[in-house]
């Protein structure tokens, strides 16, 4: 990864290019991140660079955060945060504890991939969970939303595995590759990314370039 940073879903719009197409885009609050610890080869095996988003307000900051997470956050000289992801980056000696990754390291045009939380939807029959399609919605089918065939009778005498049955639907981690950035305003920490991206408005996301571009 040569870039990346945390961000907060605000929601959609649109707005329109140069040449008059109207685009759909999800408003991101990407940043700033401050650096809150570095891991190295020597010390951790790899490299990679802790990040915090969502300062705490001071005074929330001491109701909320236990006194671990205070001291790992004072031996950085940074503000306690509601979030903390690690970025693996190809470069991070340019990177300092105590510095901030802001939302300028993207412009306009480039290409990312953003990791989220996709929204919960409880427990859920297997036409919603896995778009089966439904029985006869004739009054004398009587079978109009159920799974369908389960399993063979005698042979296999069992449910294979995997079958796509009713279940709990959503909160995973999702991955949509290979967005575009529409536009970057770093005066406002915002981000504005082509299409829709995973999880509900508020939930947190982290923004990578893209491994495809």
């Amino acid at each position: 990864m040569k870039k990346g940073i945390v961000g907060k879903k605000i929601g959609m719009t649109q707005v329109f290019t140069e040449d008059g197409r109207l685009l759909p885009v999800t408003v991101i609050q990407a940043g700033p991140c401050p650096v809150v610890q570095k891991k190295t080869i020597e010390k951790d095996g790899y490299e990679a660079i802790q990040v915090g988003f969502d300062t705490y307000a001071e005074n929330r900051a001491e109701k909320l955060v236990n006194k671990p997470m205070k001291g790992h956050f004072a031996k950085a000289n940074v503000a306690p945060c509601r979030k903390l992801r690690e970025l693996r980056l190809e470069d991070c000696s340019a990177y300092n504890v105590g510095d901030e990754v802001k939302v300028d390291v993207f412009a306009a045009g480039d290409r990312v991939d953003i990791t989220g939380t996709s929204k919960g939807h409880g427990f859920t029959g297997a036409i919603q969970r896995w778009n089966q399609h439904t029985g006869p919605m004739a009054h004398g089918s009587k079978y109009h939303r159920g799974v369908g065939s389960l399993s063979a009778n005698s042979t296999p005498s069992r449910v294979f595995k995997n079958k796509h049955m009713s279940g709990h639907y959503g909160v995973d981690r999702v991955t949509t590759l290979n967005l575009s950035v529409v536009r970057v305003d770093a005066e406002r920490n915002l981000l504005l990314v082509r299409g829709a991206v995973p999880g509900p408005n508020g939930g947190t996301l982290v923004i990578r370039d893209s491994v495809k571009a």
